[in-house]
């Protein structure tokens, strides 16, 4: 009988310990590092600082509002605040908020979009309070300042090289939502018809017959003919640039669940399909998908983590119920790993920040193998909209 009653509870343990931490566990275990993390960032801030990243040394790293991340930090306080309902979170994420609103002043590139829809556009999602909309609608119209009818896209950079005259990159999808949002506030028209316009020259341009992305593309405006197709910040030109492929996966997604049109579903299904089949067995990219020293080439969590956000919302919009099932299998692996000890910091370390393991731009020699703002937003706005399926 002993025998058979330590059979037994040998055999129960063993099931235990085959068993998955549930994506719900996991969420509250990041969520309250998270809010351990970023409320001890913000005693690390300088007035009108941004966190960016960590130097060689694991310190933290920071910017001015100009930076094209400034936005990421206090849009990660909002959904920790929606997730935890700590209104001493919630108090830190309108500070770091309201210190944003000289953008609608300043000269900005097309990065307004990530700067504002993340900070601004999470706290009127979030709170409803309507002193944080018209800082939304006026940076959407500095956006639109950028658009061509000639070439049909919204310029990225305003600096120029390699004989660029007017570059837009993939990243540029990840702004039009702030046009969305904002056409839904003011009613006007023309700031979902720059949105889709851009949307659908990009998707016309910018991509390969194996649905992979160039990053860069510079336009002739007088004819709108593309002059160059490049990848700026991946290993080769031809190459699959890991969080260029992911910045097409969420843009398509979120551009078919603004539009509801069709020619955005099916762009996103097959960016999905592509990356589902190119992904390693963890679901973590390498930093570019063609880089010749994988496996020993570096991962970006930062690219993970916006493909995981991408993949459960593009999982609630496809029609095709084996595809659903695919990408949720594969955002749910994603945030198996991210969550792991390999991805996730420890309490006080990492600069505070939440996720190790992001590459920025490693051809440029800047943010390797570094913790990343973006990296940290995207993947708790993966776990809330996870938390939503339930």
């Amino acid at each position: 009988m002993r025998i058979i009653i330590l059979l037994a509870a040998i055999a129960a343990a063993s099931i235990s310990c085959s068993r998955q931490e549930s994506i719900s566990a996991i969420t509250g275990r990041v969520f309250e590092l998270a809010s351990i993390q970023y409320t001890a960032m913000d005693a690390c801030l300088d007035e009108g600082r941004c966190p960016k990243c960590t130097d060689e040394e694991g310190n933290l790293e920071t910017s001015d509002i100009g930076w094209w991340c400034s936005g990421f930090y206090p849009g990660s306080l909002w959904y920790i605040y929606e997730y935890t309902a700590d209104e001493a979170i919630r108090e830190l994420a309108d500070r770091h908020t309201i210190r944003l609103e000289p953008l609608r002043r300043q000269h900005t590139d097309h990065d307004i979009g990530f700067q504002i829809n993340c900070s601004y556009g999470n706290a009127l999602r979030v709170t409803g309070d309507e002193k944080y909309r018209q800082q939304i609608i006026d940076c959407a119209h500095r956006l639109c300042w950028r658009f061509n009818p000639g070439a049909g896209v919204i310029r990225s950079w305003d600096f120029l090289r390699n004989d660029w005259r007017y570059p837009v990159i993939i990243d540029n999808m990840m702004n039009l939502e702030l046009l969305t949002n904002a056409h839904r506030m003011c009613g006007v028209d023309s700031l979902k018809a720059i949105a889709v316009q851009h949307a659908q020259t990009t998707l016309k341009n910018h991509f390969r017959e194996d649905w992979t992305s160039w990053h860069l593309l510079d336009y002739d405006v007088s004819n709108g003919q593309v002059r160059y197709r490049e990848t700026v910040q991946g290993y080769a030109h031809e190459s699959a640039w890991a969080r260029g492929q992911a910045w097409a996966l969420y843009g398509y997604t979120m551009m078919y669940r603004e539009t509801s049109l069709p020619e955005f579903l099916e762009a996103a299904e097959n960016i999905g399909r592509m990356l589902t089949e190119r992904l390693p067995e963890d679901g973590i990219p390498y930093w570019d998908f063609d880089d010749p020293d994988i496996p020993e080439a570096l991962r970006d969590a930062s690219a993970g983590a916006i493909m995981a956000s991408a993949f459960v919302e593009l999982s609630t919009l496809t029609e095709d119920r084996r595809l659903s099932r695919d990408f949720l299998a594969t955002a749910r692996k994603q945030i198996r790993t991210l969550a792991s000890d390999e991805y996730l910091a420890e309490p006080g370390t990492n600069g505070c920040f939440i996720l190790k393991h992001s590459t920025g731009n490693l051809p440029g020699g800047t943010e390797i193998d570094v913790p990343l703002t973006y990296a940290d937003y995207y993947f708790l706005e993966a776990l809330v909209r996870h938390s939503k399926l339930i």
